[in-house]
C-alpha cells in the first residue's frame, strides 16, 4: 500500500475520531479572515492563548502546518488553505441547516399530507387550505384521496400526516380522533327530477331509479343499507359504486341517478336538489385522524389549526 494512502486513511480516522470540534472549525477560518492570532482572539472575545492552543491542537490532529508565522501574522499553507475552504463549507452547511430547521419549526416551508374520501371536506379543507397558504406560501400541501382502510393503513406507516372526513367507531388503535362539525347526508338528485315531485317518499317509491352508492368500505354505505333493511328492501340492483365526487357530481346533473350526498357538497349546486324523503336522518360528524402516541409535524400542526378554524366557521 502506498504511505500516502495509508497516511490518507489514517488521517480521515484521526478527523472523525471526535477530537476535531466545531469551534476548531470556526477557529481556523476566522484566523483565515482576521491574518493575525490577536485580532481572532478579539473577534471572537477569547484570550490570545486560547487561540494559540486551539490552532495546535488542530494542526496536531492533521499532522500539517496551517499556517506560517510571519512578524505581521499569520498565511495559510497549502494545507490551510485547503482546509479553510472544508471548514467554511461545513459552517455555512449547518447555518443553512439552523435555517431550515427554524422554517420547518414555524411552518415556514415543509409539506404536509391529509388524506381524505368522498370529499370528506369538500368545504372546510379548501378554505383551510386556502387561508394556510395565505400565511405561509412556501409549505406545500399534498391531498391524497382514497378509501378510509387505505388512508388509516398510510396514517400508521407515516406516509399521510392526518385524515380529514367522517369520524368512524371502527377507528384502528392509536389515533385519536377529533370532531370538528356535523354535516346531514341527504338522497339528492337533479333538480329535475321526478323523485322531487313526490311527497315525503319511501325508499321503496325510489328504487326503480338507478342509483350511486358508496363503496363497501365507507360507513355511510353501510347505513345506507341499513336504511333499505329497515323497509325490508334488498339495494337496488341498477346502481353504480363510486368515490369520486366528481364523476357523482356529474352522474348526478345528466342523468336520472340517486345518491346520499352530504349537506354541504351540494348546498351551492342549484342542478341537485335534496329529496324530500322520510329516510331516518343520517348525520355524519366530520373530523380530522392522526397519531395518538406521537406530536404532529409543525406543518400538520399548522393545518389542523386553520382547519379547526374553517370548520368552525361553518356551524355559524
Amino acid at each position: 500500500m502506498p504511505i500516502w494512502a495509508y497516511y490518507g486513511g489514517m488521517l480521515q480516522e484521526r478527523l472523525l475520531d471526535g477530537r476535531l470540534k466545531l469551534r476548531h472549525l470556526t477557529l481556523i477560518a476566522a484566523i483565515a479572515e482576521h491574518g493575525s492570532l490577536v485580532a481572532t482572539a478579539r473577534a471572537l472575545h477569547i484570550t490570545q492563548p486560547v487561540v494559540t492552543r486551539g490552532l495546535h491542537e488542530v494542526e496536531e490532529i492533521l499532522g500539517v502546518s496551517l499556517f506560517e508565522r510571519g512578524p505581521r501574522g499569520v498565511t495559510p499553507t497549502i494545507f490551510g488553505d485547503s482546509f479553510v475552504t472544508h471548514a467554511r463549507s461545513i459552517i455555512a452547511q449547518l447555518r443553512q441547516a439552523g435555517g431550515q430547521i427554524d422554517l420547518l419549526t414555524r411552518a415556514e416551508i415543509g409539506r404536509v399530507r391529509v388524506g381524505t374520501h368522498l370529499a370528506g371536506a369538500n368545504v372546510a379543507l379548501p378554505r383551510a387550505i386556502t387561508s394556510l397558504k395565505r400565511e405561509h406560501p412556501r409549505l406545500t400541501v399534498e391531498v391524497q384521496e382514497a378509501t378510509p382502510d387505505l388512508l388509516y393503513d398510510a396514517l400508521l406507516s407515516g406516509e399521510t400526516d392526518l385524515i380529514i372526513g367522517r369520524l368512524r367507531a371502527d377507528t384502528p388503535e392509536h389515533l385519536h380522533q377529533e370532531r370538528l362539525y356535523l354535516e346531514p347526508i341527504h338522497l339528492v338528485a337533479r333538480a329535475d327530477h321526478p323523485a322531487h315531485q313526490l311527497r315525503a317518499p319511501r325508499l321503496a317509491q325510489l328504487t326503480d331509479y338507478p342509483w350511486i352508492f358508496p363503496v363497501a368500505q365507507t360507513a355511510l354505505r353501510s347505513e345506507l343499507e341499513a336504511s333499505f333493511v329497515a323497509e325490508g328492501l334488498a339495494i337496488p340492483t341498477n346502481r353504480i359504486e363510486c368515490t369520486s365526487i366528481l364523476i357523482v357530481r356529474e352522474l348526478l346533473h345528466s342523468t336520472d341517478v340517486i345518491a346520499a350526498l352530504p349537506h354541504l357538497i351540494v348546498a351551492d349546486d342549484d342542478r341537485i336538489g335534496a329529496i324530500k324523503t322520510n329516510l331516518p336522518a343520517i348525520n355524519r360528524s366530520v373530523g380530522v385522524t392522526y397519531p395518538a402516541d406521537m406530536p404532529l409535524v409543525p406543518a400538520a400542526q399548522t393545518l389542523l389549526t386553520h382547519l379547526r378554524k374553517a370548520s368552525a366557521d361553518l356551524e355559524h
